[in-house]
């Protein structure tokens, strides 16, 4: 048969309150017994039933334990309590804000503003900050000069490719080649008709240019 578990609350009845009272005192005194023992802590335990009976023990002497909680709640006053939320809000605001002024002048610094007030070695530092970012900013510029070089000889070989596979198409390609007089067109004339070549087998020795000008006046 299992044991039942005991809800945890307070027990109306004042008789079995009494007897879990001695019961779990004896209990708890002989856990704080064991670690004491166990693993050499100093231990000193106050306790008080419900009719204002004192109960207690303690490792050493009650009076030694009781004055070095004392001598260490003294000592160390913040740790006796834990902080509230707004203390830690405060205190990380107060670091962020500590945090930003002094980032903000460092950049101050490295732009040769506000630097009345640095020694003389801060002063080096910064000089030496200040020599190696150049040199980084220096050493990436041309590393991005270079990629660009680079990137620009690449398009310029692919584009002279497709450039002579153009020409190769232009010269395989047969078609209408019209045969134009530039000197003709540049003088401003107007063009009467433009013979086209439709067949390069029908070509004559006679027919072989563009008939370009004016039409001929006719006859009155």
């Amino acid at each position: 048969m299992t044991r039942q578990k005991i809800e945890i609350k307070k027990i109306d009845n004042i008789t079995a309150r009494q007897v879990t009272f001695s019961k779990r005192r004896r209990g708890l005194f002989k856990k704080a017994q064991e670690l004491s023992t166990l693993c050499d802590a100093q231990l000193a335990l106050i306790v008080f039933s419900s009719t204002g009976k004192l109960y207690e023990y303690s490792s050493s002497s009650m009076q030694q334990v009781i004055k070095r909680h004392s001598l260490q709640s003294d000592h160390y006053p913040e740790k006796s309590r834990q902080p509230s939320f707004d203390e830690l809000q405060k205190k990380r605001h107060a670091l962020l804000t500590r945090e930003i002024a002094e980032k903000t002048m460092e950049i101050r610094h490295l732009k040769g503003e506000k630097l009345e007030n640095l020694s003389l070695e801060e002063l080096k530092r910064l000089e030496k900050m200040i020599e190696t970012g150049l040199e980084r900013v220096i050493e990436t510029k041309d590393n991005k000069f270079i990629h660009e070089i680079d990137s620009l000889k690449r398009k310029g070989v692919l584009l002279s490719e497709e450039n002579k596979h153009l020409q190769q198409q232009m010269a395989g390609t047969s078609g209408v080649v019209p045969i134009i007089d530039v000197e003709i067109l540049e003088q401003g004339e107007s063009c009467e008709s433009i013979t086209a070549i439709s067949n390069p087998e029908d070509l004559d020795s006679s027919d072989t240019t563009l008939k370009l000008g004016l039409p001929f006046p006719e006859s009155s």
